[in-house]
């Protein structure tokens, strides 16, 4: 697996505070992410902050998890940048915020000109699926991304 580069670390701490993965974010989730070829996947461990019930995860935090995990699909396996035009999760089984780590994965399974479909998907410290989405986003050509979006391009993400 290659780690990917978070390419918007330096940027100015005051304009990129993305609640799934700015450093510079006090209350947000700081994912990491890594490329394992075919898939994006993310490992994170809940703290209680993110609890709707007792020792539970929120839902809206679950649901941020797999749409975080597909917009770096989007960063790096489409090669632009995108919005969530659409998200669509399953709730499979409770996630607990004091079990362990989480993985998270994004693969993708179509892109068009316009659109991107991501299957996401939430995992427990066992393994076990915990929730999923499908998840469509409206992608931009890379030159609007670039001018626009703030994108670095694909190369950025990898560290060449």
């Amino acid at each position: 697996m290659k780690k990917l580069i978070n390419a918007h670390r330096n940027d100015d701490p005051d304009k990129y505070r993305c609640i799934g993965c700015s450093p510079h974010n006090p209350i947000g989730i700081k994912l990491e992410f890594w490329d394992d070829g075919e898939s994006i996947v993310s490992e994170w461990e809940p703290n209680p902050n993110f609890m709707g019930w007792v020792d539970v995860l929120h839902g809206g935090i679950q649901a941020t998890l797999l749409d975080e995990i597909a917009a770096w699909v989007v960063y790096t396996k489409c090669a632009t940048a995108g919005v969530t035009a659409e998200l669509q999760v399953k709730y499979k089984k409770p996630v607990y915020t004091n079990k362990g780590k989480l993985r998270i994965k994004g693969t993708l399974i179509e892109q068009n000109r316009r659109l991107a479909l991501i299957k996401s998907q939430l995992f427990d410290s066992e393994g076990e699926l915990c929730a999923e989405a499908d998840v469509k986003y409206f992608v931009f050509p890379e030159k609007v991304a670039r001018e626009k979006f703030y994108y670095p391009g694909v190369n950025a993400f990898y560290g060449e």
